[in-house]
């Protein structure tokens, strides 16, 4: 499976956002690499020219991907099963990347990061409905339950996310730490999710954009 491996702070630095894609690094003052230098990556990247609009619509859509760590092929298919579904072409896709279990455990608060509860899930550490399930990709649905397997609950990891105090949860989710359970209530809708999105360029940039899968950066 492709995987990123150069930094990540690169990758917020080009979009011009923070992506919130380290954790905890990402929330203390003058840590971030963004927040000390603003301005994309590269011996030219603070004298950048002004974007075009198709530029704006592919900067949005790159965003995306690297927010919820989806490759290109990954992000067409979401993008064509969100045009079936009825509704906002944009609001379908962002709820059904909402809907990962990867983005699920993070949102939790199981995993620091996306990046860190992808691993978890990998590893096999999760059940839905009480079947184990590691694949990132997997798509919740509303009733489902996500929880701990019974033999990894004593891991020192889980061992302490018992202890947390639960924050900002999403209305569309609920977690119990001391069960390592959590459930989902509904399906996201847009004014749940905070990502910073334009989604209606979501659909945009498709449009323009010629039918390959190979990734344009």
């Amino acid at each position: 499976m492709a995987k990123y491996t150069e930094s990540k702070c690169r990758l917020c630095r080009r979009e011009g956002a923070k992506l919130f894609l380290k954790g905890e690094r990402c929330y203390k003052a003058g840590v971030c690499a963004f927040e000390r230098r603003p301005v994309a990556p590269g011996a030219h990247g603070a004298g950048r020219k002004k974007v075009s609009e198709y530029g704006l619509q592919l900067r949005e859509k790159q965003k995306c991907k690297r927010i919820y760590g989806v490759l290109e092929g990954q992000f067409r298919d979401y993008y064509e099963k969100a045009d079936r579904m009825k509704g906002i072409t944009g609001d379908n896709m962002l709820s059904l990347l909402e809907r990962r279990l990867d983005n699920v455990i993070f949102r939790m608060g199981v995993g620091a990061s996306r990046a860190q509860a992808r691993q978890l899930v990998t590893h096999g550490h999760f059940t839905v409905n009480g079947r184990p399930v590691n694949i990132a990709s997997y798509c919740v649905k509303p009733g489902d339950v996500i929880a701990v397997k019974e033999n990894k609950k004593d891991n020192k990891y889980f061992a302490e996310i018992k202890q947390m105090k639960v924050g900002n949860m999403p209305k569309w989710l609920e977690f119990d730490p001391e069960k390592l359970e959590g459930k989902i209530i509904a399906n996201p809708a847009r004014e749940d999710i905070d990502s910073n999105i334009a989604e209606h360029m979501l659909s945009l940039i498709h449009i323009s954009e010629p039918t390959r899968r190979t990734p344009i950066s």
